[in-house]
């Protein structure tokens, strides 16, 4: 297979998990609001997903391109937490000049207020607000297709695809539904089209695919870095899911019995046994 056509089919993996994000928004079509419960149940789910991913297959392949110790995965987890810290601080430092605190919920209505007002100069600053918040998703998907063509892979459509980047691309799919389903919710408060919560769900992940073929280049052109490259897309994912996923989880929860926690922890399963056959390759 061409170079191309491998940035082709890791460009369309990214592409489908920021489609995804529009799955978020299509509820809203149908009813006229989505229940917590089933909201923190996406989340925990997600992070189950997730973490399962990570833990048994990001770290695993990271393991099998090590020799001795492993110092180069054990970077790759630090950079990844780092990169996601540092994400974080900078879109807190960011002002829009707007009157809003910090959190994911102040995020989301930045965006819905950029997309009612079609100011483009605000949209382009959300944009790479965006990228830097979605890189390490993208990351994830790019460096799960490092084997792409080698033997042993899934067929799809022709193509050996690796098992670990099916995986991948299935779990940021399903997390990036409840992260459509918040940026849509403040948009229906405005009173913006249902269409057009959509195309903004979408809008908010197209960072994504650009990250996963920035990723897939670097590992495929420097072999010897993919330990760390395992390792960063892992310890972005966990600190992702620790910092971001369980705590959004539990503040649309706060009002359900017990903070939604049971239904976080039942997500949470579902997603872990969903990953289990990551478990036999």
């Amino acid at each position: 297979m061409s170079i191309i056509g491998n940035f082709v089919i890791v460009f369309v993996a990214g592409f489908i998990t920021a489609l995804a994000t529009g799955i978020g928004a299509l509820p809203f079509f149908f009813v006229e609001e989505f229940s917590d419960r089933w909201n923190v149940g996406l989340w925990g789910i997600a992070s189950g997903i997730m973490v399962s991913a990570s833990m048994f297959g990001l770290l695993n392949e990271g393991m099998a391109y090590t020799s001795g110790l492993p110092l180069m995965l054990a970077a790759g987890l630090l950079a990844g937490a780092v990169l996601v810290e540092l994400s974080d601080r900078i879109l807190q430092w960011l002002d829009l000049g707007h009157d809003h605190g910090d959190g994911d919920d102040d995020e989301h209505r930045l965006e819905a207020e950029a997309f009612a007002e079609g100011d483009p100069k605000t949209l382009i600053l959300i944009l790479g607000i965006l990228t830097v918040h979605s890189f390490p998703e993208g990351v994830a998907i790019g460096v799960s297709f490092a084997e792409l063509g080698l033997e042993g892979g899934v067929p799809v459509f022709g193509f050996a695809v690796p098992l670990l980047a099916v995986f991948m691309t299935v779990a940021i799919s399903i997390h990036n539904i409840p992260e459509g389903t918040a940026i849509a919710i403040p948009m229906r408060a405005m009173g913006l089209s249902k269409w057009r919560m959509v195309g903004a769900a979408v809008f908010s992940s197209l960072p994504q695919p650009v990250g996963a073929v920035i990723a897939f280049a670097f590992v495929r052109w420097a072999q010897a870095f993919l330990p760390f490259g395992y390792g960063f897309a892992a310890g972005a994912m966990v600190y992702l899911v620790a910092t971001e996923f369980i705590p959004e989880a539990l503040e649309t929860g706060r009002e359900l019995p017990n903070g939604g926690r049971g239904a976080l922890v039942i997500g949470f399963v579902a997603g872990v046994i969903a990953m289990l056959p990551l478990l036999s390759v």
